[in-house]
């Protein structure tokens, strides 16, 4: 299933607000301009569009992913849309020319539960808090470039309390 990058977001710093970009030229290192931490396996974010809405609909009251809740709330990097992320380290996804190995999991940080109450549990139930990545081929991307999953281990499930 072929899909598209929908959204762009780096954060210039550890605590600051999320900016949209067009585009970006992504390295080993990361986003440009983007403060990817210290950990080399979760230098990208990744989270899919349906997973957010569906995340934004669990909620009570459920909260409009595109007036009251944008996607940017999650802080993730790229945001995907017509894609099913995989759910396993080792797949790879491909965004334009750039291709991310998932490293893991995204789990959701105390964060999410500031930004709106309920919003941590409804993103850690199916892997709706996204993906982390390595960076395996560099390159820049658009938004509006071809995103695709190009492998996938067999999924994980994991029963969460």
């Amino acid at each position: 299933m072929v899909g598209k990058l929908a959204g762009i977001a780096i954060r210039p710093d550890r605590y600051a607000a999320m900016v949209d970009r067009p585009a970006v030229r992504i390295e080993v290192d990361g986003l440009a301009g983007d403060h990817a931490g210290k950990w080399p396996d979760r230098i990208v974010s990744v989270i899919a569009a349906e997973d957010w809405a569906a995340a934004c609909a669990d909620l009570d009251p459920p909260a409009d992913p595109l007036t009251e809740l944008p996607w940017q709330t999650r802080r993730a990097n790229l945001l995907l849309e017509g894609v099913r992320l995989p759910r396993a380290p080792g797949a790879m996804i491909r965004i334009g020319a750039v291709d991310l190995e998932v490293t893991m999991q995204t789990h959701p940080c105390k964060r999410m539960e500031e930004a709106r109450a309920g919003l941590l549990k409804a993103l850690a139930k199916d892997w709706r808090g996204g993906v982390l990545c390595r960076v395996k081929t560099p390159g820049a991307i658009n938004i509006g470039d071809s995103a695709e999953v190009i492998s996938s281990p067999p999924e994980i499930v994991r029963r969460l309390p």
